[in-house]
């Protein structure tokens, strides 16, 4: 495949997956959804051009998403975990240990939440005092409800791995060799 087409295509995949992170401002309640779609969109790039290409792809994004996407709540999960991880998840599982994978995978996952703690408290000057409820400490909650969600969430992509490579993998070979 020729890198124009390979350009192209990241190209295209990246106006997709920045549209889908505008469409926060007018989804206000698919914050959490919509940047994880636009994750997915590596995925694509993964199985067709390899993590070589999805990685600038995602910078793009990554990098235009914080700059011009007001719901920065937004933008902030893509950044830190949902934009990078469908092509870090494809890395891991290159790894024959499963038990590894996972360890590896929640790693990731956890240190994306401890990110995101500290850059809400300390960057965004959120009072530490505020993520509480009834004397319950809010962030225990998420991270416990989170580790249960990620283990949702990583089926969920093996699941859409196994999607496209069955349904859409050979359209687009195809498309793409007779673009040769």
């Amino acid at each position: 495949m020729n890198h124009t087409i390979r350009v192209a295509f990241c190209g295209v995949l990246a106006g997709l997956g920045l549209a889908l992170m505008f469409l926060t401002a007018l989804l206000p309640m698919a914050t959490f959804a919509l940047p994880a779609l636009a994750g997915l969109l590596m995925i694509m790039i993964v199985i067709e051009m390899g993590a070589r290409w999805a990685w600038p792809t995602f910078a793009v994004v990554a990098i235009l998403s914080v700059f011009f996407v007001p719901d920065k709540q937004a933008a902030l999960l893509y950044v830190i975990f949902f934009g990078y991880y469908p092509i870090l998840k494809a890395l891991i599982e290159r790894l024959k240990n499963k038990i590894v994978q996972w360890v590896l995978k929640y790693a990731v996952f956890n240190a994306a939440i401890v990110s995101a703690y500290f850059i809400a408290i300390y960057l965004l000057s959120i009072p530490a005092d505020s993520l509480s409820l009834f004397g319950v400490s809010l962030p225990w909650v998420f991270w416990i409800a989170g580790n249960v969600i990620f283990f949702i969430y990583d089926i969920a992509i093996t699941g859409v791995v196994m999607f496209y490579i069955k349904q859409l993998h050979k359209v687009f070979r195809k498309w793409f060799q007779n673009k040769k």
